[in-house]
């Protein structure tokens, strides 16, 4: 997180006291940032190093991405520098969160609990978590979920973009109405373990069925809200509601399509020119390009701005309360980001157009972290209480008959 200048306000004495100066919109988000570091629900790094050097890190400079833009890629959105100023791919890539942690250990430092988080806070170091995008991941297998949660992750998202045997997508055709009976065993036994339970990706239905299930707080670890952008990936009201009584936080996420209802209906446009050229000029992607390029020379995207990332929390906050708001920038898992909110560094400056907005000081610690905190420890103490329930068991499944 990139840290504002810090300006000393003195009280001149006289024989009395005189007020301080009322203090700007950026210098309250950054005494916020100062007491409550950001804690960011979802930061891909991982997958684009994954993508772009195949999970090797030898060479690789985490201190300053920048470097790292190619013809086929924009940089990293995410380094050392600008956070100062987040079943075998899996393991593997909690393999490279780890390795990067441990090349890095004088500013991260890796945490599987809230005291850990608080622990490398007070060090001076970022803390690292990780979370697993996507359900598929444990194979349909609990025993292999509780082996994740041995490796350190500490979130799962249940699905990501499509409907899992157990599970509806949020963007993909639903098959079960929300959640299977494996799905909400899934549910129990992650917050057995402790492990919190990520709505994001998933399907209201899945949302609602989940909120039946859970007895811990759950986490949207990079969701928006559906009443200002109707994107199906987005949390609409009626899972807002659930959520509040739930004791759980919406991350609101930075995605320009999740944003910005002008760049959503744009992308469906585009999505729809492109598939009519494609109609027209079957086996000439030539063609193809040369006519969306015109499409998108004659209908430029609209840009997503910071006051329309900064209305989702507005809107959360204002129905539900100000406690179940966080950030969940989505870095390095996007190339759509509002205008002044480009990478890791540019979180004052989302806090500042916050504290503009009335958020106080300590309205601004909580969406940064102290929101998130409390459903890390919450989730800890249900999983604690619990320690002695025996696990929840299930048959074992073949690659072809998973769950």
């Amino acid at each position: 997180m990139k840290s504002l200048a810090l300006i000393s306000l003195a009280l001149v004495f006289t024989g009395s006291a005189i007020a301080a100066p009322a203090r700007t919109p950026e210098q309250i988000a950054e005494a916020a940032l100062r007491a409550a570091p950001v804690w960011d629900g979802h930061n891909d790094a991982p997958e684009q190093i994954r993508d772009r050097r195949e999970n090797i890190l030898a060479g690789f400079d985490f201190a300053d991405t920048l470097d790292t833009k190619t013809e086929a890629k924009a940089a990293m959105q995410t380094d050392l520098d600008r956070l100062r100023q987040g079943v075998r791919q899996t393991i593997e890539q909690i393999d490279v969160v780890k390795r990067l942690v441990a090349a890095n250990p004088g500013q991260l430092q890796l945490a599987t609990s809230s005291a850990e988080v608080e622990r490398a806070w007070k060090a001076g170091r970022i803390a690292s978590l990780i979370g697993i995008e996507g359900g598929g991941s444990i194979g349909g297998s609990l025993a292999v979920l509780r082996q994740m949660h041995a490796l350190g992750a500490r979130y799962m998202t249940l699905t990501h973009s499509k409907t899992l045997a157990w599970a509806d997508s949020a963007t993909d055709a639903p098959k079960h109405d929300g959640l299977t009976d494996f799905g909400r065993d899934v549910v129990r036994e992650m917050q057995r373990i402790g492990m919190l339970v990520d709505l994001s990706h998933v399907s209201e239905a899945t949302m609602l069925d989940v909120f039946e299930v859970a007895r811990a707080p759950v986490i949207f670890s990079h969701s928006s809200a559906r009443a200002v952008d109707g994107h199906p990936r987005n949390v609409p009201d009626s899972a807002l509601d659930r959520l509040k009584g739930n004791g759980g936080i919406v991350m609101v996420t930075a995605v320009s399509g999740f944003v910005s209802p002008e760049a959503r209906e744009w992308n469906a446009a585009k999505a729809g020119e492109e598939a009519r050229l494609k109609s027209l000029n079957p086996g000439s992607p030539d063609a193809v390009k040369v006519g969306l390029d015109a499409w998108i020379a004659a209908h430029p995207k609209p840009v997503a701005t910071l006051a329309q990332l900064a209305e989702h929390i507005d809107y959360i906050a204002k129905r539900i309360g100000v406690d179940h708001v966080g950030i969940g920038g989505d870095f390095d898992g996007t190339s759509e980001l509002p205008q002044g909110f480009d990478d890791v560094a540019d979180y004052p400056a989302l806090f500042a157009e916050l504290a503009r907005r009335g958020y106080s000081q300590a309205d601004l610690e909580k969406i940064a972290s102290r929101n998130m905190m409390r459903v890390m420890r919450a989730a800890e103490a249900y999983a604690a209480a619990h320690r002695n329930d025996p696990p929840i068991e299930n048959k074992a499944f073949t690659t072809a008959k998973q769950p």
